[in-house]
C-alpha cells in the first residue's frame, strides 16, 4: 500500500487561500484524471468541501507523488505553487488511513461530529468509480472511512458533542431558564470565527437572537460566518462582521458575549467589561467581592473584634490597597520574628471555638512555615477570615467563554449585573465529561479501524502470491498424475481416483500450515516482505502473481457507496 494524501483545511490555510483554491466539478474532475494520468499514481480521487481540498492517490514513489500531488492542486487552484505550499499538509500510509477516518468521523471538521462530511466523502468516491479513478485501495479506503464514519456516530455521542457545550453554556446563562425566551431580542457578539464560535453563534440565531456581531483578527472569517448565518433559512437573524478593534465599542451594545480564539492571552480584561458596563448604565460598575477584599483599611479589620489593631506590628497605613491587612501585601518581606507577632495577632484577633484553637506546638510549626514560604517567594498565602457574599443584583450583561486557555479574566465574576460562565464553571456545574468521553471514544475507534484496515491490506497484498503457490502446486500435480497414467495404464478408474485424491490432500496439507501463517505474518507492521520471500523460495513468476491481482481487481465490486 502506498496511499498519499495532499491536501490544505481550515486547519492550515486562511479563509482567503481556501477560497482561492476552490475546485468546481469540472475541475476535480480534471484533476484526478491528469493525476492517474501522472507517472507516480494509479489511482485518484478528490475530496473537496467547503472547509477543505485533499487529493487522494496510490502511489510507487513518496517523493515523486508529493511533488506531483502539489504542481496539479496548484495548477487545477489557480493559486501558485510557491503560494499554496506554506498551507499544504501531507500524510502517508497509515498516517493517511488515520486522517481519512478522522475527517469521516467529524474529528477534524469546524464543528465536531458534524455527520455532513460523510456525504461529501460517499460523493467523493461515486465520482472517482464514474471516472474508473478509483482501484481496488482507494474503493476499500473509502468504503472503510463510510463505515468508520457510521460506527463512531452510532456508537457515541460525537455528532452531539460540540452541540452540547454550547447548549449547556447557553443554559447556564439563562440560570436554567428557556433559552430561546432569555435570548428573544438579545444582541450577540461572538469573537472568534473558529469552529466553536461558529456553532454558538449558530445556536444563538436558532435561538431567536434578534443580532450578531461576530469579530475576528481575520475578517474574512468573520464574514464568512456572517454569510452561512444570513443564509440560513432556518433562522431571521440579523448578522454582520467587524475587526477585532471594534470590540470595545461592541461590548457597549452587546447583551451577550461568546468568546473563543486560541488567543494566549486575555482577550477581555476585567476592566474593559467594566467599562462596558458603565457604558451601558452611565454609572460605575459595583465590586460584589468579599468585604475582606476591597481596598478599604477600616472595613478589613473591623471584623476582628474589639481592640484587634491593639499591638498590631503592622502600620496600617503604609498597606497597599487592595489588599487585607492579614494578606500577602501586609506581611511581605518580613523577618521571622515580625511575621510571629503577625500571626500571633491574627490568630488573637479572629473569633474561633476554643476546642478548634492549635496547640502552641503547632502554631509554632505553621510560623516556621511561613517564614520559610516568606523567605523563598517574598510573600505568604493572604489569611482571610470567611466572609458571606453580598447579594448580587440580577444580571443583565452574559458572557460565556469556550476558549481553553480562558479568552476573558476570570475577575469579571465580580463585576454587579455580569454574568460570566467559562469551561472551569462549566466543569463545575456539569462535570463536562460527555464531550471528551465522546472524541476520546472516536478516538480509540479510528486507532482500531485504521489497525484493522492495515492489516486487511497488507493480508491481500499477500493473497496474490499464495493463489500463484497454490496454482503451481495444482499445476505439479496435475504434470505428475498424467505422468503416472502413461506408466500405469492398466488402473481402472476407481484406483486412479484414490491415486489423484491422495497427491492433492499431501500437497494440501503440506501448503495449509506455511499459507495460514504467511498470511498472519503478511498482516502485522513490516509483513510487506513475506510475499516476497514467498515468490523467492518456491521461484514463483511475477507475471503468474500479476495476473492473480489483475484478475482479483477485476472481479472487484464497483456498488455504489451505501
Amino acid at each position: 500500500m502506498s496511499l498519499l494524501v495532499v491536501g490544505l483545511s481550515h486547519r492550515s490555510a486562511p479563509v482567503s487561500v481556501l477560497e482561492r483554491a476552490a475546485l468546481s466539478t469540472d475541475a476535480q474532475i480534471k484533476l484526478v484524471q491528469d493525476t492517474v494520468a501522472a507517472e507516480p499514481a494509479t489511482e485518484a480521487a478528490v475530496l473537496a468541501t467547503c472547509n477543505r481540498i485533499e487529493l487522494y492517490a496510490d502511489v510507487d514513489k513518496f517523493h515523486a507523488g508529493v511533488a506531483e500531488l502539489s504542481t496539479l492542486l496548484a495548477q487545477h487552484s489557480g493559486v501558485g505553487l510557491e503560494e499554496l505550499t506554506p498551507y499544504l499538509y501531507v500524510h502517508y500510509e497509515d498516517r493517511a488511513v488515520h486522517h481519512l477516518f478522522s475527517v469521516a468521523c467529524g474529528l477534524d471538521s469546524m464543528v465536531v461530529g458534524e455527520g455532513q462530511i460523510l456525504g461529501q466523502i460517499k460523493d467523493s468516491l461515486a465520482r472517482a468509480q464514474d471516472l474508473h479513478t478509483a482501484g481496488k485501495l482507494l474503493n476499500d479506503l473509502f468504503q472503510q472511512a463510510l463505515r468508520v464514519g457510521k460506527r463512531a456516530h452510532s456508537e457515541t455521542g460525537i455528532d452531539r458533542a460540540g452541540q452540547s457545550l454550547v447548549t449547556f453554556g447557553l443554559e447556564q446563562l439563562a440560570a436554567g431558564g428557556n433559552v430561546e425566551d432569555w435570548a428573544a431580542g438579545r444582541t450577540a457578539l461572538v469573537i472568534g470565527a473558529g469552529s466553536m464560535s461558529s456553532l454558538a453563534a449558530a445556536t444563538l440565531a436558532r435561538a431567536g437572537i434578534a443580532e450578531v456581531v461576530v469579530a475576528n483578527r481575520t475578517f474574512e472569517r468573520a464574514e464568512r460566518l456572517v454569510r452561512i448565518l444570513t443564509e440560513d433559512e432556518d433562522t431571521a437573524v440579523s448578522a454582520r462582521a467587524v475587526p477585532m478593534d471594534a470590540v470595545a465599542g461592541e461590548l457597549t451594545r452587546a447583551d451577550v458575549v461568546v468568546s473563543c480564539t486560541g488567543a494566549t492571552g486575555l482577550v477581555l480584561t476585567a476592566e474593559a467589561v467594566a467599562q462596558a458596563v458603565e457604558g451601558r448604565t452611565g454609572q460605575p460598575v459595583a465590586d460584589t467581592a468579599p468585604t475582606a477584599a476591597r481596598p478599604t483599611a477600616p472595613a478589613r479589620t473591623a471584623g476582628l473584634g474589639a481592640g484587634a489593631d491593639e499591638n498590631c506590628p503592622l502600620d496600617l497605613a503604609a498597606v497597599q490597597t487592595g489588599f487585607s491587612v492579614l494578606g500577602e501585601a501586609a506581611v511581605a518581606g518580613m523577618d521571622a520574628a515580625t511575621l510571629e507577632q503577625h500571626a500571633a495577632w491574627v490568630d488573637k484577633g479572629t473569633t474561633v471555638d476554643r476546642r478548634d484553637r492549635r496547640t502552641p506546638e503547632a502554631d509554632a510549626e505553621l510560623i516556621t512555615a511561613l517564614a520559610a514560604t516568606a523567605a523563598t517567594v517574598g510573600r505568604i498565602p493572604e489569611r482571610r477570615r470567611p466572609e458571606p457574599v453580598a447579594e448580587r443584583p440580577a444580571p443583565f450583561f452574559f458572557l460565556l467563554d469556550l476558549a481553553m486557555p480562558r479568552d476573558i479574566d476570570a475577575a469579571v465574576h465580580r463585576l454587579a449585573g455580569v454574568r460570566l460562565v467559562d469551561i472551569e464553571s462549566l466543569a463545575e456545574a456539569s462535570a463536562d465529561a460527555p464531550m471528551a468521553a465522546d472524541v476520546d471514544q472516536v478516538r480509540r475507534i479510528v486507532s482500531d479501524e485504521v489497525a484493522a484496515f492495515g492489516a486487511a491490506q497488507r493480508a491481500a497484498h499477500i493473497t496474490p502470491t499464495v493463489v500463484a503457490l497454490r496454482s503451481m502446486a495444482a499445476d505439479v500435480v496435475a504434470g505428475e498424475i498424467a505422468r503416472l497414467d502413461g506408466r500405469l495404464p492398466d488402473l481402472d478408474e476407481r484406483q486412479r481416483g484414490e491415486i489423484r485424491q491422495a497427491v492433492h490432500r499431501v500437497v494440501d496439507k503440506l501448503l495449509h500450515a506455511p499459507t495460514v501463517r504467511v498470511k498472519q505474518l503478511a498482516a502485522e507492521p513490516g509483513g510487506a516482505g513475506y510475499a516476497d520471500a514467498l515468490r523467492t523460495l518456491f521461484d514463483l513468476d511475477p507475471e503468474t502473481v500479476a495476473a492473480v491481482s489483475r484478475a482479483g481487481d477485476s472481479t472487484q465490486t464497483k456498488d455504489r457507496p451505501a
